[in-house]
């Protein structure tokens, strides 16, 4: 009974997180000049990063730790892990080297075009820094797929779809910027189908050791924490590369559109 209803648990946060491999198979059907494509996806990245993180994942950790210390306490604490998550990814953002391996950022029409290499090496960060917020992120969502499903099954498959909605683009948010900058849709694809891995690692590990120590308070410094990784990597990296490789209004079009698109998957799912 116990071992049906958690693989039953664990095949639901397997699915939602492998779904970032749909949004990256988006990558096979574009064309390395296609700059408006990558104009409009980077922006509907960044609405979509930028949404979750303000009115879900922000409201869910402040709501968790007001919970535990109260209203002021709370709220304190929340920001102040917002911000840690911020220096966080900052502070990986000046150590991570800028240097240019020909060998990982050239493209055919791209070789001899400094230029090109330079705005590639630029992609090929940004791509690497999305999978690693959306890796963080997708671990303690996996986990709370994987505790929702074996509290009550019919709450983690709607956990589930929502989440796996969410990652769709998420998936997009990777693979597009590393298939731009690599021209390699096989390394585009897996490293977005390597960050999604991390729900189905979130619910494996918190089974095995982390369950017994996980509290809500600890959860909401995470989540918290999270959302400052993923508005930075918006803010930071994703819009200003829309806007480069576009026209402005593209970006913000995608921006919008993929704000809509988590507001209409948070009304139909929450």
């Amino acid at each position: 009974m116990i071992t049906e209803n958690v693989l039953f648990a664990f095949a639901l946060t397997a699915f939602a997180g492998l779904s970032t491999g749909i949004g990256s198979i988006l990558a096979f059907f574009t064309k390395t000049t296609n700059t408006r494509f990558l104009s409009v996806a980077l922006g509907f990245s960044a609405g979509v990063m930028i949404y979750v993180s303000m009115i879900e994942i922000f409201v869910k950790a402040r709501e968790s730790l007001v919970e535990q210390l109260g209203a002021q306490q709370g709220y304190n604490l929340t920001v102040l892990s917002f911000f840690i998550g911020i220096a966080f990814i900052g502070i990986i953002d000046y150590l991570i080297p800028s240097g240019e391996n020909p060998h990982e950022i050239r493209t055919v029409e791209q070789v001899g075009d400094k230029s090109a290499l330079a705005k590639n090496a630029k992609l090929m960060k940004m791509g690497m820094f999305t999978a690693l917020a959306i890796a963080i992120h997708n671990f303690p969502e996996g986990l709370a797929t994987f505790t929702a499903a074996l509290d009550d099954p019919g709450l983690g498959i709607a956990i589930a779809v929502a989440i796996a909605i969410h990652n769709i683009p998420e998936g997009i948010a990777v693979s597009v910027p590393i298939y731009y900058a690599t021209g390699n849709k096989r390394k585009a694809f897996t490293h977005s189908f390597l960050s999604g891995l991390a729900e189905p690692l979130g619910a494996l590990i918190g089974y095995l050791i982390l369950m017994p120590f996980l509290s809500p308070l600890l959860f909401g410094i995470l989540f918290a924490a999270v959302a400052g990784i993923m508005v930075f990597i918006s803010l930071d990296e994703l819009l200003p590369a829309a806007r480069e490789y576009g026209k402005h209004h593209l970006s913000i079009y995608g921006l919008i559109a993929g704000m809509a698109v988590m507001a209409a998957s948070l009304l139909l799912f929450d």
